[in-house]
């Protein structure tokens, strides 16, 4: 399993990259909503369409993920880091979110995306966002 910080912006994540790439003198991957497949089951409206649906470089050895919140679902500053939490296998996976559950607010049951095989989101009884991935490729 490998964990990893996801940073989540509103509207900025392009420019924050464009820092951290030069502060750290790393090149990320990004994947922008206007880039998502037709049937990914999410319309993006037009002034979305240009911001970072996912982003990630390595930084010494370790994965730093980000992207901007989509306009309907604004991050709150200070709140919008969340754990990113990636395991081999599916059954692994969905054991870990399934015993998460207990006391939390679900954002995504766990199902199969685009972007993963499978992927689910909750914030747990403490206030802890986990997002449970198989691998999350750009």
């Amino acid at each position: 399993m490998k964990i990893s910080p996801y940073i989540s912006f509103n509207g900025n994540c392009a420019q924050a990259l464009a820092f951290y790439e030069k502060a750290f003198d790393v090149k990320a991957d990004i994947m922008r909503y206007g880039e998502a497949p037709a049937d990914a089951g999410y319309e993006t409206p037009e002034e979305a369409k240009n911001l970072v649906m996912h982003a990630q470089f390595e930084l010494n050895g370790e994965m730093i993920m980000l992207c901007d919140m989509p306009p309907e679902s604004p991050a709150t500053i200070g709140d919008n880091i969340a754990i990113m939490a990636e395991f081999d296998d599916v059954d692994t996976a969905k054991a870990a979110f399934d015993a998460l559950k207990e006391g939390a607010e679900i954002g995504m049951e766990m199902q199969e995306t685009f972007w993963s095989k499978c992927f689910g989101s909750l914030t747990d009884q403490f206030g802890i966002t986990w997002n449970i991935s198989i691998g999350c490729p750009v």
